[in-house]
């Protein structure tokens, strides 16, 4: 959502990485969703990656987390509906400090506490889930995930990774899926990563849990703080192949995280689609 409002301008959207989109710009954000039914997606993800208390005290004006929460969830909501087939929507939660700097996460009572605060907040919206998505370190998903859980919700965990099947505090993916196959998370999986850092991972968590695994990566994103996700934009057709590489390897939800866009949702989708109908064809 953060980088597809910037590529179409949406200047706004540039505040704690879209929240600024919400208080100036709902109908940008509202649009965005729907070009995302347009093309047949089946989950959406609400603008809430940074609509968190801990997030929103950095800015100047405090906005209410609770009522852009709601705002949120309602523009993807309202989009869904407009779809022909069942679309779910899920509430984005990531990390309190910087996605790309493990070595800011806050001791154990500060995050419990501040996961808490989020967590209730995005439940109490009315996502269909709760989708905890680029942490850097274990410790920190797993205090997320107890939070996000309580809350009676299907939870979706996700790591951001760098080369060799690594979290970016160093930390192997396979130990992260083990530490967050919890009751209640019902897929784990990597986003925000390099196209070519996405199997090393996925391969490692699927040797450690038994849950079914999320794959959604970066395509030529990256900025100064994100040096490991330097990499050439590839276009959308490649980026369907690779990601369709993941669902032979056994993903179960796949899609697009920073530097995508609709258009490789729509290739995917396509790719998927010929899939089906090839097995369909072949079936006794």
């Amino acid at each position: 959502m953060g980088s597809e409002l910037l590529r179409r301008g949406v200047a706004s959207a540039a505040t704690l990485w879209g929240v600024g989109a919400l208080i100036h710009d709902p109908e940008a954000v509202r649009k965005v969703h729907q070009d995302y039914v347009a093309c047949g997606c089946d989950v959406l993800t609400a603008n809430t990656f940074r609509v968190a208390p801990y997030a929103l005290r950095r800015l100047a004006r405090y906005p209410a987390p609770a009522a852009l929460a709601e705002t949120a969830v309602q523009l993807a909501r309202q989009a869904a509906q407009k779809a022909s087939k069942p679309v779910l929507v899920l509430a984005a939660m990531t990390t309190l400090e910087d996605c790309y700097r493990p070595d800011l996460v806050p001791d154990e009572a500060k995050l419990q506490d501040e996961h808490t605060r989020t967590a209730e907040l995005l439940a109490a919206a009315g996502p269909d889930g709760l989708l905890l998505e680029t942490f850097n370190t274990i410790r920190e998903a797993v205090a997320a995930c107890r939070a996000a859980t309580a809350t009676g919700l299907p939870v979706v965990v996700s790591f951001t990774c760098q080369s060799g099947g690594r979290l970016l505090s160093g930390e192997p993916a396979s130990d992260a899926a083990r530490a967050v196959t919890l009751p209640g998370v019902v897929a784990v999986g990597v986003n925000c990563t390099r196209l070519t850092d996405l199997m090393p991972a996925l391969a490692q968590m699927a040797s450690a849990t038994e849950l079914p695994l999320v794959a959604y990566a970066n395509n030529g994103w990256y900025d100064e703080a994100s040096p490991h996700l330097a990499a050439p934009r590839v276009p959308p057709e490649r980026y369907a192949r690779c990601m369709l590489g993941c669902v032979a390897a056994g993903v179960r939800l796949v899609g697009g995280c920073c530097g995508t866009g609709p258009e490789e949702i729509a290739a995917l989708g396509t790719l998927l689609q010929e899939q089906f109908d090839e097995k369909a064809t072949m079936a006794p």
